[in-house]
């Protein structure tokens, strides 16, 4: 991921969030429905919740969100293995 820095650092890059809106870009697919972005500009972190909204991505749900993978994955797994 490309970083772009500034004189000003990040209360430009705030101001620039507040006057456009973020940028966000996927950090981390969770699952084929659940993803985690995260700004260009400012670095703010979010997620989908259960509604598919956005989500402040908190150290909770970011627990949540690795359980979530973990369980993913094993049960793909596990479902490849049964075809093959």
């Amino acid at each position: 991921m490309k970083k772009t820095t500034t004189q000003h650092g990040k209360s430009f890059s705030s101001f620039f969030c507040n006057l456009f809106g973020h940028h966000y870009v996927v950090s981390k697919e969770v699952t084929q429905h659940i993803k985690e972005y995260k700004c260009l500009h400012c670095g703010k972190e979010v997620t989908t919740d259960v509604t598919g909204k956005l989500a402040l991505l908190t150290p909770e749900m970011q627990e949540i969100n690795n359980t979530l993978e973990d369980m993913y994955r094993k049960r793909k797994n596990k479902v490849v293995q049964h075809v093959a």
